[in-house]
């Protein structure tokens, strides 16, 4: 433990090479809590998920420069990490609570007609509503069956089936 602390640095005033040596540990560490938080957390944004993700990114910053006490800092860091996790199991059981770290999903078009209330809330204008469905690879929101703009942020698009062309 002892050449440990040697190859770091103390945890406020450590030189250059501690400071370089520092990136192994913190790499493993983060790439460690990555693993324990799951893909979910960096690949689907809920407010939770970048939330977490900020605070990590941060605490393993001021790890990294000397900011922080090495140790305390990765402990605290951890402890997020698991408590997120943690959160998202529960709520798996609990979906109000889900609901509450995530956000529920909001129905934006129905058998092409665009629900002007439902873009309000999830802050949609028209023009994004336009680019989402094209960038699903549907010409028009006339030709949307159902649009759903989820918990993540992304919009859900099926398209409708059209007679002859679909079958």
């Amino acid at each position: 433990m002892d050449l440990f602390r040697q190859l770091i640095g103390p945890d406020e005033g450590a030189n250059g090479w501690q400071l370089g040596f520092r990136v192994l540990p913190i790499l493993a560490f983060g790439i460690l809590c990555v693993r324990i938080a799951g893909r979910r957390t960096f690949a689907q944004y809920s407010p939770l998920d970048i939330v977490v993700a900020l605070i990590v990114g941060s605490n393993l910053s001021r790890v990294l420069t000397g900011k922080a006490a090495f140790w305390p800092a990765l402990t605290a860091t951890l402890l997020l990490v698991i408590l997120h996790r943690l959160l998202a199991y529960a709520s798996l059981r609990w979906r109000w609570l889900g609901w509450l770290v995530k956000s529920r999903p909001i129905t934006i078009v129905v058998d092409g007609t665009a629900d002007r209330e439902a873009m309000r809330r999830g802050n949609l204008t028209e023009d994004d509503l336009i680019a989402a469905v094209r960038m699903e690879q549907v010409a028009e929101v006339d030709d949307v069956a159902l649009a759903v703009l989820e918990g993540s942020g992304k919009l859900s698009v099926v398209p409708k089936r059209r007679p002859g062309k679909d079958e």
